[in-house]
C-alpha cells in the first residue's frame, strides 16, 4: 500500500470521529442528568473520597461522570457506530467488497494474497451467536469460490479486529481462529498496509482531531461536573 493510500486511511478515520464520534460524545456529555446514572451510594462516596479527598458534591460529580464520560459512553458510542467505521475504511482503501458477509477485500502486504475480511472492533466485541454467522460466511465463500474455480484458500479468509492483541482475543475469536486467521491490532493493520508502526499512527490521530478541531474537552467536562453537582446538593447528597 502506498502512503497516499495511507494517509487517506487515517484522514477518513479521523473524518469518521468528526462527524460521528465526537458529537455523539459532546451530545451523551450535554444531556446528561443525575437521574442517569445507577448510583451505589457506598462505593460513590468512597470514589469521591479516593479521587478528590472529600465527598463534597462537587467531588460525588466528579466520581460519576469521569468513568461515564471518558469510559462507558464512548465506548458504547464506538461500537454501536464501528460499521460506519469500517465502511469508511473499505472505501478509503479502495477494498470494499460485494461479497455477502465480507467487508473488505484486499492483498496482503505480508503474503502477497487476497484477503477476504470480516472486520470487528475488538478482542471482546463478539457473543457464541456471531461464531456461527462468521463462519457460515466464510463457508459460503468456500463453497462459491469453488464452485467459481476461484484461488481462495483456508488462510485467504481472514477476521480483521481493528484494535487490541492477540493475547486480549475472547474464546470465541479463538474458536474462529482455530478454522480461519483471526487478525488483532497492529496484526491487522500490517496485513493491510504493510506498516508495522500504521496501527499506532491511526491511534494517535484520531487523538489529533481534538487538536486540529479545537475541542475543549476539559471544559465541557467541568461544565457538566457543576450541573451535577448542584443537582446533588439540591438533593442534598447521595
Amino acid at each position: 500500500m502506498t502512503e497516499q493510500q495511507k494517509r487517506t486511511i487515517i484522514e477518513s478515520g479521523k473524518q469518521y470521529f468528526r462527524e460521528i464520534i465526537i458529537p455523539n460524545h459532546v451530545k451523551g456529555l450535554e444531556k446528561l442528568r443525575l437521574k442517569d446514572f445507577k448510583i451505589n451510594p457506598f462505593l460513590v462516596n468512597y470514589l469521591a473520597a479516593f479521587l478528590c479527598g472529600d465527598t463534597e458534591p462537587e467531588s460525588l460529580a466528579k466520581a460519576l461522570v469521569y468513568p461515564r464520560i471518558l469510559g462507558t459512553s464512548i465506548n458504547t458510542s464506538f461500537g454501536q457506530n464501528i460499521q460506519i467505521f469500517i465502511s469508511s475504511l473499505a472505501q478509503a482503501a479502495g477494498s470494499a467488497s460485494g461479497i455477502d458477509g465480507i467487508d473488505i477485500e484486499f492483498v496482503d502486504a505480508i503474503d502477497g494474497r487476497r484477503k477476504y475480511c470480516q472486520c470487528k472492533a475488538g478482542p471482546q466485541t463478539i457473543n457464541k451467536d456471531d461464531i456461527a454467522t462468521i463462519l457460515g460466511h466464510f463457508k459460503h465463500l468456500h463453497n462459491k469460490a469453488r464452485l467459481d474455480r476461484l484461488n481462495v484458500q483456508i488462510d485467504d479468509m481472514i477476521v480483521g479486529v481493528l484494535y487490541g492483541s492477540e493475547d486480549d482475543l475472547s474464546g470465541h475469536y479463538k474458536i474462529i481462529n482455530s478454522h480461519y486467521p483471526v487478525y488483532c491490532g497492529a496484526d491487522f493493520w500490517e496485513h493491510l498496509t504493510g506498516d508495522a508502526q500504521f496501527y499506532h499512527r491511526l491511534a494517535k490521530a484520531f487523538g489529533e482531531v481534538v487538536e486540529e478541531d479545537n475541542i475543549d474537552g476539559s471544559h465541557l467536562i467541568m461544565t457538566k461536573i457543576k450541573d451535577i453537582a448542584q443537582e446533588i446538593e439540591e438533593k442534598g447528597g447521595l
